[in-house]
């Protein structure tokens, strides 16, 4: 697909009044920084082409109609004065209905009209319906009184610094996207063609404390190639909502979850919940429902400015029901990346084997333990392997993001597991329980026909009392593990043995 221009920038006059009479207007500015961030990342000039409405007002022009039509990529910088122009309202309209009457406004699952925010607007009714619910690049931030204030240099170092980051943000995504564009064969511009082979990843909203967390994770999964959804935005009535998200998850093959200080947006409904609260409900939900995997960043002393959020952050660390299917980070942002990494990377798949081979290979039993506890459970692991079990341990050592997943494959990839509560206290098993009920709704490579909880030394409270009950699923071995103590795991098994 080819175009003479690649960008159109589309603002009102007094939006680029400067501040301050030695200073650029912003919207020159940012024209300026855009036109060199975008030239660099496409290693050649690009051309852009902005009215500088010299005449001090905005007039909408046979040459802006001309331009229009000869453009790859509309940025309309959006404040409350540009939905006031009848002008500016045009040269989007224009532009639309232009690239619609060509099937060619949406390319590639992207559309060609991108939002800037200086400021806050008032809704987006005299937008086309099409653009009114994409999202934005927001290129403003909010004082402590909840000011907005545009990202102006003029402010301050800060403001600059934020500035270029987003100009940045924004130059990576149109530089993609513009060649997304060169390779699109005319002939197949049909309105949502996604030729994409990666999967699509839902990365959840976010309050406005992890939002620059969210659009640097979101940069990094497009460099990668992923699509990130949502990719517009989501409607604020609650029940649509809902509806929105499901089906968003359905075409997702994992959702990433930030949890911040904020409670949120809150959509118009019944419950008062957040976004964040019910999107995270609604991927539990299809994580039990499909096993959608899931990652969920709660970093370690994440305390809420809301009770709601506060609520919601003590039930998501002792709700199993609201981890469903997740991997809880806790680290920092390099962690968390590391851990979505890992969770994208596809399961090898598990060898073909005749059906001679599958009557004889062992059954495997997973030892999951404390570290503290190899070397006390050696006995145990010798009576299993001189009943013709393969025994496997978890992993201690290594890269994080690595060592999560191997044992998580190991937790799936065998006939029976036990839980060895030995050195680990009751805070220790009841994470282990917690995570190996995430792995209920997973795919296995052998179906899991028993699991156990071992009792070993030392002996406390919660482990009497477990010895008292002498529950099916628990074996006892607090004064030694004699063959007897492994009689349930033989009979789930199936097991021969020989006197």
């Amino acid at each position: 697909m080819s175009f003479e221009r690649q960008v159109f920038i589309s603002y009102a006059h007094l939006d680029n009044q400067p501040l301050t009479a030695d200073q650029l207007g912003w919207v020159s500015l940012f024209h300026s920084t855009l036109q060199t961030l975008l030239s660099q990342r496409l290693g050649a000039p690009v051309d852009i082409w902005r009215d500088d409405k010299l005449r001090g007002n905005d007039v909408f022009s046979d040459e802006i109609l001309d331009q229009l039509s000869r453009t790859a990529l509309f940025v309309s910088v959006l404040t409350p004065r540009y939905l006031k122009s009848e002008w500016c309202t045009r040269e989007i309209t224009k532009f639309c209905q232009q690239a619609e009457s060509e099937h060619r406004l949406v390319v590639g699952n992207k559309a060609r009209v991108i939002k800037v925010l200086k400021l806050p607007i008032d809704g987006s009714g005299t937008l086309p319906e099409a653009i009114g619910q994409l999202l934005g690049y927001e290129f403003f931030e909010f004082d402590e009184d909840r000011t907005p204030r545009e990202l102006d240099p003029a402010y301050g170092d800060q403001p600059r610094q934020a500035f270029l980051r987003k100009a940045n943000k924004l130059a990576w995504d149109l530089a993609a996207q513009l060649e997304q564009l060169q390779q699109q064969p005319a002939a197949n511009d049909a309105v949502g063609t996604d030729n994409a082979t990666k999967p699509a990843i839902f990365l959840a909203e976010c309050s406005r404390d992890r939002r620059d967390a969210r659009e640097c994770i979101e940069a990094e999964l497009a460099c990668c190639g992923y699509t990130v959804l949502p990719n517009r935005r989501l409607p604020d009535d609650e029940d649509e909502h809902r509806a929105a998200v499901a089906e968003l998850l359905e075409r997702s093959a994992l959702s990433i979850h930030l949890i911040g200080e904020g409670y949120g947006r809150v959509p118009d409904g019944d419950s008062g919940e957040s976004v964040v609260v019910q999107q995270n409900r609604l991927a539990a939900e299809r994580s039990r429902q499909a096993g959608l995997r899931r990652v969920i960043w709660l970093p370690a002393g994440t305390t809420a400015t809301q009770p709601a959020q506060q609520s919601f952050i003590d039930a998501l660390q002792q709700d199993a029901a609201l981890q469903l299917g997740a991997d809880l980070v806790n680290g920092d942002l390099e962690t968390l990346k590391a851990a979505i990494h890992a969770a994208l990377k596809q399961p090898e798949a598990a060898p073909e084997t005749s059906a001679k081979d599958a009557t004889t290979s062992a059954l495997r039993v997973h030892l999951l333990c404390d570290a503290r506890d190899r070397k006390d459970s050696v006995p145990l692991i010798k009576q299993l392997r001189g009943l013709g079990l393969d025994v496997t341990l978890p992993l201690f050592a290594g890269d994080a993001a690595e060592v999560r997943e191997a044992n998580r494959q190991r937790a799936l990839d065998c006939d029976a597991l036990i839980l060895y509560y030995g050195a680990g206290d009751e805070t220790w098993k009841y994470h282990q329980e917690n995570e190996l009920r995430k792995l209920q709704g997973q795919d296995r490579q052998r179906p899991l026909r028993a699991r156990f909880t071992l009792l070993a030394p030392p002996l406390s409270d919660d482990k009497e009392v477990l010895q008292a009950l002498a529950d099916t699923d628990t074996l006892d071995g607090l004064n030694g593990i004699a063959p007897q103590a492994l009689t349930p795991l033989v009979t789930a098994l199936d097991l021969e043995v020989t006197s």
